[in-house]
């Protein structure tokens, strides 16, 4: 359960990456609060899955999580370019969350 709590959080870690960038700065009211609400949930269930799961595999499959999806959602939604060296970054970023939870 605390494995499904943990990419929960970071799905929410990627909505409120997104928030950031459509709030701008703020500076528009529902953004804002969509991406303080997603913070919210994120930090709320990445401390949930803490109490099962060791800080540093939770805390690391909860960034890279947020890295990959975010990266992703930059790609689709506003257009950035996609470079071989990025695709295998990320490979090596999913490969490090399966080591983390091939460990625990």
């Amino acid at each position: 359960m605390s494995w499904l709590i943990i990419v929960l959080a970071g799905i929410f870690e990627i909505v409120w990456a997104l928030g950031l960038k459509y709030s701008d700065g703020f500076s528009k009211l529902w953004p804002s609060l969509m991406t303080l609400v997603a913070l919210l949930m994120s930090l709320s269930l990445l401390s949930f899955a803490m109490r099962t799961l060791p800080f540093t595999t939770a805390y690391g499959v909860w960034v890279g999580i947020g890295t990959i999806g975010t990266v992703i959602a930059g790609i689709i939604l506003f257009s950035e370019p996609i470079h071989p060296l990025k695709i295998i970054s990320l490979v090596f970023i999913a490969v490090g969350i399966i080591g983390l939870k091939l460990s625990h």
